[in-house]
């Protein structure tokens, strides 16, 4: 007889990251192109001669080097094995069995995943027809039963995003007992432009004098380190505190605290990539709304295609064209952006054979 699991599980599905075909571009896991700076990696290999010693479980010189870019105090931010391990352990402190957690849908598709795992039960908002946030609908999802609301800025997979104003205002009508998770993973590419409102998003200056409100940031896009698994939260102190109760000890490694650290000390050269990045995304957005596709603007490193039930074939046929991108069931497909060589490989793709698989969609 094996060991009797959660039956509950079973109603579970896996979180399914993107795919890697060998000699196939990759552009599905909205991954940096360009590898970390020499000195991250002198980091990395000096960090790696104590690899005999358990990490500091506290990340206590991360935490400071954060404070000091971030201004504020250090013991306003939890480190975890990338920003979703944080998310989970966010669930896990505020909802159980019986609880709601609210987020738009689709968004990230961990958030299901996280939910369920605690008990909780989720509640997926749909998006505008501009495939944003509704936050009026979010609003108005609120129940007794609601513990926690996930805010995902800019919105992976589809790119929308608020700016603070608008923000602000629906931070203000939650309830302030309700925990509020902003999760801005992409905010580093946010321009002007890309979002509703007026003022830029900063979830850390909303979370200031808003002690229900959660910010959550990664290493893994702007600063290119998702194979070192590090993310932040930024929160007032006693959610820091409820979350070192339910952190795995020792899940933030040696090697992924010297490369963060290292990575903020060379954060100008760094986010210079996310200009250049989003010169890219224009252009490739331009491109494909020349032929006639619909792209919403986005706030990340990718760009929504509302393909339908057309996503799979879409996805599938690029990948035959030798360029990977994540197809998301009858929704769309999210095409991460890269370099100018392999968006050009891309859009040599879309406005060809792909271009009749979005018109399909469209009569569909």
């Amino acid at each position: 007889m094996t060991a009797r699991i959660r039956p509950d599980l079973a109603a579970i599905a896996p979180y399914v990251p993107g795919r890697n075909v060998p000699g196939a571009i990759k552009l599905a896991s909205n991954e940096t192109t360009p590898g970390p700076l020499p000195g991250v990696l002198a980091a990395i290999a000096e960090a790696a001669t104590g690899i005999n010693r358990y990490p500091d479980n506290g990340a206590v010189a991360l935490r400071e080097a954060l404070a000091a870019r971030l201004g504020v105090d250090a013991n306003r931010i939890a480190t975890g094995c990338g920003s979703v391990s944080l998310c989970q352990e966010l669930v896990q402190i505020v909802a159980g069995a019986g609880d709601e957690v609210v987020y738009a849908w689709r968004s990230f598709e961990a958030y299901p995943v996280v939910v369920k795992v605690a008990g909780a039960t989720p509640v997926e908002v749909p998006l505008t027809a501009e495939f944003a946030h509704d936050l009026d609908a979010m609003l108005a999802a609120v129940t007794d039963r609601t513990r926690m609301i996930i805010v995902c800025n800019p919105n992976n997979p589809t790119g929308g995003a608020f700016g603070n104003d608008v923000l602000a205002r629906f931070l203000d009508a939650v309830p302030s007992h309700i925990l509020v998770v902003l999760d801005e993973a992409y905010i580093e590419y946010t321009r002007p432009g890309d979002y509703d409102g007026t003022e830029h998003p900063d979830g850390v200056a909303l979370a200031e004098g808003r002690p229900n409100v959660v910010v959550l940031r990664t290493f893994s896009k702007a600063y290119g380190l998702a194979g070192v698994r590090v993310g932040y939260a930024v929160a007032d102190p006693a959610i820091i505190s409820a979350l070192s109760k339910v952190h795995v000890p020792f899940s933030v490694s040696t090697l992924a605290q010297a490369a963060a650290i290292a990575s903020l000390e060379a954060a100008d050269e760094l986010l210079a990539r996310t200009d250049r990045l989003v010169v890219e995304r224009a252009r490739v957005r331009d491109a494909l709304l020349a032929v006639g596709y619909e792209v919403p603007r986005s706030g990340g490193n990718f760009l929504w295609m509302p393909l339908g039930d057309q996503a799979a074939a879409y996805s599938a046929a690029s990948t035959e064209a030798g360029v990977l991108l994540r197809a998301y069931d009858v929704d769309g497909v999210r095409v991460t952006l890269g370099d100018p060589a392999e968006n050009d490989a891309f859009l040599a793709f879309a406005t060809g054979a792909g271009l009749d698989i979005w018109r399909a969609s469209r009569k569909g």
